[in-house]
């Protein structure tokens, strides 16, 4: 994965967008009524034409790429574009804070596990997502991979709990393949 840092223009959609992620952030309560308030203040900007420069939605063809859009000052929360080539994928991982993630161009199938006791993990659903589409992870039980199956570039805006330019990534833990349990009939 590569990751680039971008700072957005004053005035420019991206930061009317970083401010109302601010806002919605910062005054809820931590949990579910956070994720939620942020999934409000990032849908209306998901498709917006404007919302992002074309190097903001360069992919890279060894990897999935992360542009890093905005981290907030105090570290509450950072914007990251995600830009998926056709057959790109993450590995199963879970996150280390609250995540909220939007469809901004092109579909993203997502695949989602539970992981049990003896450390196999069972797939417990997977979806589509398209364009406006939003969703938020709330660890732990937040266990899942990401990939492009479509024949197009997929970009996604995904809003993180945590400080991505001290630690990096979102990913708190990945999990080997290996581990998924299959059941006949159900692939």
């Amino acid at each position: 994965m590569t990751i680039t840092t971008i700072q957005p223009a004053v005035s420019s959609p991206l930061a009317l967008l970083v401010d109302d992620l601010d806002r919605a952030a910062r005054y809820t309560d931590p949990g579910l009524a956070r994720v939620e308030a942020v999934a409000e203040a990032l849908r209306p900007a998901l498709g917006d034409p404007h919302l992002l420069r074309p190097d903001q939605t360069v992919g890279d063809p060894a990897a999935y790429r992360q542009h890093l859009l905005h981290v907030a000052p105090d570290g509450l929360f950072s914007l990251v574009a995600l830009v998926w080539l056709p057959g790109q994928a993450t590995p199963i991982h879970d996150h280390l804070a609250w995540c909220v993630v939007g469809i901004h161009q092109g579909a993203e199938h997502e695949e989602r596990y539970r992981l049990r006791a003896d450390g196999a993990l069972v797939p417990t659903g997977h979806a589509v997502a398209h364009v406006g589409d939003v969703d938020g992870l709330l660890p732990p039980g937040d266990i899942h991979r990401v990939h492009n199956t479509g024949d197009d570039l997929a970009v996604s805006l995904h809003v993180y709990g945590a400080d991505l330019s001290d630690v990096g990534s979102s990913i708190r833990r990945r999990y080997d393949e290996r581990s998924v349990v299959r059941y006949p009939g159900r692939d």
